[in-house]
């Protein structure tokens, strides 16, 4: 009699199981390059020695054109003992599948650029020319646009450092011009026992007129701040943990305070078009001799008539004896500052981006980096933009998803 064999029932395991994910695809090592910017007043640099270390020990290879960083004060020795390639050529450097700038792109960049490029750098819509912009797209450029970059919580990394560093400046600026050597009024910014504080206007509640004001309350000034939007001028009040004088914009009431104040600061924002002028050439001309105005809204048309726009070299002009501080780009002239403010955002993002297999496919893993980008592969992605060139519009989602 022959034995049956025992029937082998199947193994079943009942443990969870992991959850299975999008594997990015593990990208071959970039080439970056760092150009020298040539644009009007543009001392920063978009990455650090130190940024450049921590990208070549990750295995890319980063282009440094002769004396890139030394309107920070980065030298090309530090470059070099970083482990980038210092070339003399500037057509060499925009050879680099990926771009970085601390400057927009200008005419004289356009012969030299590539196909399929990608660059990273400011877009600057009040100054951008519409050839740029077609030449870009001719060229099949993916662009992203640091007033636009989001970070992880939603908010802009580089446009709230460099306001940041504004609203800090500003404070200094104006203490510097009140003094009696540069025909101020002669007046310690601050106070001091015994003495009335001097008497700060902020016009705007935005970053830099929070760090303006943290600046000045700082330094022992009286700070009185107008905004328009009562969200903003509520949000200035909780974050800096004090109650401020704040109100509306209304004409009478600024006009009253400008004649009475020591410093005046220009710091409203438009996303979208020219600040709005709040400020008449009539209450410029009330207040009094010697105190001064700062427009850091300049580079968007500034809220003084009476503003026009000066240099680092020769920063103000005086006017009804008022001193005008009109100088656009405020953190370029504290480079240093600025460029590792910059080099900070960008050096983890080029890091995500090599790992993922480069921009473009960042860009599908990372949903907020899609906002900053304004051209993917010669696609214009910015709705503005095609409103204001007329220009075709493409929808960036719509995009990357059809070419997955």
């Amino acid at each position: 009699m022959s034995k049956k064999k025992p029937i082998v029932s199947p193994s079943f395991s009942y443990e969870t199981l992991e959850e299975t994910l999008d594997i990015k695809v593990k990208g071959s090592g970039m080439t970056i390059g760092i150009p020298k910017e040539i644009a009007f007043q543009e001392n920063r640099v978009a990455l650090t020695p130190d940024a450049v270390s921590v990208l070549v020990n990750n295995g890319h290879t980063v282009v440094l054109e002769h004396n890139a960083g030394d309107a920070s004060h980065f030298r090309d020795q530090e470059y070099s003992d970083a482990g980038a390639k210092i070339v003399y050529s500037r057509e060499e450097v925009f050879k680099a599948p990926i771009l970085v700038k601390s400057a927009p792109v200008v005419e004289e960049d356009l012969p030299l650029l590539q196909m399929n490029q990608c660059i990273i750098s400011p877009l600057h819509l009040s100054v951008l020319r519409q050839e740029v912009l077609c030449t870009m797209m001719q060229k099949k450029i993916t662009a992203i646009s640091f007033e636009n970059l989001k970070d992880d919580s939603d908010s802009y990394p580089i446009v709230r450092s460099m306001s940041e560093i504004a609203g800090s400046a500003v404070m200094l600026i104006a203490a510097q011009y009140l003094s009696s050597a540069n025909h101020g009024k002669g007046v310690l910014l601050g106070g001091i026992s015994g003495i009335a504080p001097t008497k700060v206007i902020i016009i705007g509640a935005g970053i830099v007129g929070e760090y303006a004001a943290r600046a000045a309350l700082a330094l022992g000034a009286s700070v009185k701040v107008f905004d328009n939007n009562v969200s903003r001028l509520k949000r200035l009040q909780n974050t800096i943990g004090q109650r401020l004088w704040t109100s509306v914009i209304e004409p009478k009431l600024l006009a009253k305070q400008l004649r009475t104040c020591e410093v005046a600061v220009g710091a409203l924002a438009n996303q979208n078009g020219r600040t709005p002028m709040v400020v008449t050439e009539e209450m410029v001309s009330g207040m009094r001799p010697g105190s001064v105005i700062i427009d850091a809204s300049i580079d968007r048309g500034g809220c003084f008539e009476t503003s026009e726009v000066t240099s680092h070299e020769a920063p103000i002009f005086i006017k009804y004896g008022v001193i005008h501080y009109c100088v656009p780009n405020i953190p370029s002239g504290f480079s240093r500052t600025a460029s590792q403010a910059i080099s900070n955002v960008l050096m983890p993002l080029l890091i995500e981006a090599g790992e993922a297999g480069g921009v473009e496919e960042l860009a599908w893993h990372k949903v907020h980096l899609r906002h900053g980008i304004y051209l993917f592969k010669g696609y214009l992605t910015n709705f503005y933009l095609s409103q204001r060139f007329d220009l075709k519009y493409t929808d960036l989602n719509l995009l990357i998803a059809s070419q997955r």
